[in-house]
């Protein structure tokens, strides 16, 4: 809303500043002045006193220039913006990497003994527990 007001202040100031500097009377440049017939003014034309309209010009100026900055700051858009101030970028979720998986057992040319059924001591028959005793 702010935005769209400095906007129309903006205009308005653009419009009155064109017609003040249209309607203000020139400063001993015309023609006579090119070939030396405005001798009996000074370099720039006689001073005058401040007019309303050279007093609206330097207003109109000055809001001119003052609403062409305003209009940039409120314009600027992301996150760096003068106005939001620096945002801080999305959070993202940090996964750590899974555990290394431990390497694939070589496989060999021997068939593997199935494993035997572990028991408490004492509470069956013992089973062979290496290939070697099975075939025993």
């Amino acid at each position: 809303m702010l935005y769209y007001a400095v906007v129309f202040v903006y205009v308005v100031a653009c419009f009155l500043l064109i017609v003040a500097v249209l309607l203000q009377q020139g400063k001993g440049g015309d023609i006579a002045a090119a070939f030396g017939g405005g001798s009996s003014q000074t370099a720039f034309g006689a001073r005058q006193g401040a007019t309303v309209l050279t007093k609206a010009t330097t207003i109109l100026g000055a809001i001119f220039m003052v609403g062409a900055l305003g209009l940039a700051v409120l314009g600027q858009r992301g996150p760096s913006s003068v106005l939001g101030g620096m945002k801080a970028p999305a959070a993202v979720p940090v996964t750590t990497p899974a555990a290394p998986q431990s390497a694939p057992a070589p496989v060999s040319s021997t068939p593997a003994a199935p494993a035997a059924p572990t028991t408490a001591p004492g509470t069956g028959p013992a089973a062979p527990s290496t290939p070697q005793q099975q075939q025993q």
